[in-house]
């Protein structure tokens, strides 16, 4: 039994959702279909979903919405009218997003239940699709099948007690088709789980069911052991943990949600990347433990930038008892999620990511709560950094790996921020000055690479 999930690119127009009903009829192993929101036709075209965040910024604003929500039908109406699909659908979408619009009152919950339409109108005309071409098939919501979630918009958190509920899905007859990206909470509330999270309600999903196999069709056919933009005709990964996968995912490996692999991993049901422009291709396989450790210690290298950092200077402030916990006091206080926490015997450094300080005052109040209930010699903000991740199970049996890093780092006079060594020795992390992120990729591959 599988469970497939499908990303925007293989959704965005009829072209692409006819190859993804040809995918689903040549597989008859395949049980439940989670589907994304259209994502872009061109390079020059918009996401469905970025459109539906417009809508909301224009009734915030009060502005008028009604061409936001006619560009919203029409990326649907061009997919239903190519497809030959009922135009009553149309009527539906409209109202639903007129019905939020002037019944959802808290922003946020508007925001939510906005952004959670492209899955779900997308999923209502795919499942339509599938039994016009048929495939015996049949739309459910994420509260049909009972997918109930922590309270958060905007970053939701399956209730363990919704496993049992979803696995009934396996006695519906037919092929389960699901939008993904979002659940219900208990007062039936939609919240939305963080961007690109239809590949954690598929991965749920998965492993509600048990599945043998969950495959994500997304445009490539492969996960690369770098940015294919940073690094020229990268190698092809075949396999990778899920340990690494998440390791990686973290910064910058867009390709599979990172908050996804939780439930994948505690049942050890492997994933299968796939191409849905060539399904054929047998692409990266994330599993529990791989086969090619001893040739390719390192399984990859990935990197993101919009990180930041606050560092505490304090003379013996290692024998000071419980400073580190009041400092983290404040950040937690604040609702700040740290990164990561560089220490030295006087000074400690907080890397968070930026956009926590975009549109509020919370740097200013972290440092005037530090100088406060601290007291610290100074303290000292950096801006505009990235953190590299190099990754791989084989790492913690292979020496000089570490120095092949500073080499690499070394050699293209790019200054090292913070250096730091998971627990597990499966990953190191390197912080350094955003502007260099493509340089220092380039150089960590050539090390570990070629």
């Amino acid at each position: 039994m599988k469970v497939a999930k499908f990303g925007g690119s293989s959704l965005s127009d009829a072209g692409q959702i006819t190859k993804v009903a040809n995918i689903v009829k040549d597989n008859p192993d395949i049980k439940a279909v989670v589907v994304s929101a259209p994502g872009k036709r061109n390079d020059d075209d918009i996401k469905v979903t970025d459109l539906l965040i417009a809508l909301f910024t224009n009734h915030q604003a009060g502005l008028d919405t009604d061409e936001a929500i006619q560009s919203i039908i029409a990326r649907y109406d061009s997919i239903i009218s190519d497809l030959e699909l009922s135009k009553e659908l149309l009527n539906t979408f409209e109202q639903t997003l007129r019905d939020y619009l002037t019944n959802i009152r808290q922003p946020e919950r508007l925001l939510d239940a906005l952004k959670a339409c492209g899955e779900d109108f997308n999923a209502q005309l795919i499942s339509e699709h599938f039994n016009n071409v048929g495939i015996k098939s049949s739309y459910r919501s994420p509260k049909d099948i009972g997918m109930i979630v922590s309270d958060e918009a905007g970053n939701a958190r399956l209730l363990p007690e919704s496993y049992d509920e979803i696995a009934k899905i396996k006695d519906i007859e037919g092929v389960i088709v699901v939008p993904g990206f979002f659940g219900y909470s208990t007062n039936g509330e939609i919240v939305t789980f963080s961007r690109g999270g239809s590949d954690i309600s598929g991965a749920i999903i998965a492993s509600a069911v048990n599945a043998d196999v969950y495959e994500n069709y997304t445009d490539v056919s492969y996960i690369y052991a770098a940015h294919p933009g940073m690094v020229k005709n990268p190698h092809k990964v075949h396999e990778v943990t899920y340990r690494e996968m998440r390791e990686l995912a973290y910064s910058g490996f867009g390709i599979f949600h990172d908050e996804a692999l939780q439930p994948l991993y505690a049942n050890k049901i492997p994933v299968q990347i796939k191409n849905t422009n060539d399904p054929a291709i047998n692409g990266t396989r994330i599993v529990s433990d791989r086969d090619d450790i001893q040739e390719y210690p390192v399984a990859g290298i990935s990197g993101d930038t919009g990180f930041m950092s606050f560092t505490i200077k304090q003379y013996l402030l290692n024998k000071e008892v419980g400073y580190t916990r009041r400092l983290l006091q404040i950040f937690e206080d604040l609702d700040l999620s740290i990164e990561h926490i560089p220490t030295g015997i006087d000074d400690i450094t907080i890397i968070l990511r930026s956009h926590q300080f975009e549109g509020n005052n919370k740097r200013e109040q972290v440092i005037n709560l530090i100088h406060t209930q601290l007291r610290p010699e100074w303290v000292h903000i950096e801006d505009d950094l990235a953190i590299i991740v190099v990754a791989g199970e084989g790492m913690r049996n292979v020496y000089g790996l570490a120095n092949k890093a500073t080499s690499a780092f070394m050699n293209k006079e790019i200054s090292l921020q913070m250096i730091n060594q998971g627990a597990s020795e499966i990953s190191m992390f390197f912080c350094i000055q955003s502007k260099d992120l493509d340089s220092a990729i380039g150089a960590l591959y050539k090390q570990y690479f070629e």
